[in-house]
């Protein structure tokens, strides 16, 4: 190109939820959140629990830092680290590039220690035993010992597409066992409004089972009203 791009561009002011907001998320399911949205947010399969879960803490809530890296970069994520505010979940995203790892033991250190709640990328990460020892809750597709670089661009504190999903800085991330799922910043209000209807129909549905229930009534009104039927 003509003109080439600064290094890094970080963006530090950009709209955060209250702390409210986010207390509303502190012990809901990601399956909850996704039904709040019409059964959707969450990031792609491949991005699960590094290591498949069970040597870290099981879930995390906060605040999404993006940090919008190019394949086998890591810039971004350091200019995140930089004004990461207690609370952050930062989220590396490398364009799902898998010829190294996104971040490490030592950076995961860093990050712990300035109150990051989480961390996601959309690669692999290294050095697990040392980023178990860190103890901070960490979302990635899989393990690659080589080493990024940091020559840039990259950017900070505005938006990139991870795991299928469009994450903006400022919105919610909620994770567990099951996956990430993603609040945009606009719908966290309405979502928090939801998940009371979507806990409400779960509890019901749970006694129903525990009490001997398997009836498909949605399956019997369509055998019923003639747009299933039912064939030898």
């Amino acid at each position: 190109m003509i003109l080439e791009p600064p290094r890094l561009t970080i963006r530090r002011s950009f709209p955060r939820p209250t702390p409210e907001q986010l207390a509303a998320f502190a012990d809901v399911t990601t399956g909850f959140v996704c039904d709040a949205m019409e059964g959707r947010g969450a990031l792609h399969t491949a991005i699960g629990p590094i290591g498949g879960g069970g040597d870290l803490p099981p879930r995390a809530a906060g605040v999404a830092l993006v940090a919008e890296n190019g394949p086998e970069e890591i810039l971004a994520t350091m200019g995140a680290v930089h004004i990461l505010q207690p609370g952050d979940f930062v989220v590396s995203a490398v364009r799902e590039g898998q010829n190294c790892s996104a971040s490490g033991d030592q950076f995961m250190g860093m990050m712990k220690n300035k109150g990051a709640v989480g961390f996601v990328t959309d690669g692999p990460m290294r050095d697990y035993d040392g980023i178990v020892a860190v103890g901070l809750p960490a979302w990635c597709n899989g393990l690659n010992p080589n080493s990024p670089y940091s020559n840039g661009p990259g950017r900070v504190g505005f938006g990139a597409v991870v795991g299928g999903q469009m994450i903006n800085s400022g919105d919610i991330i909620v994770a567990d066992v099951s996956g990430v799922a993603v609040v945009p910043f606009e719908r966290i209000d309405a979502t928090i409004a939801q998940l009371a209807r979507v806990k409400a129909a779960e509890d019901a549905l749970e006694e129903a089972v525990k009490a001997g229930g398997a009836q498909m009534s949605a399956i019997e009104q369509m055998l019923a009203d003639g747009s299933a039927i039912m064939v030898d």
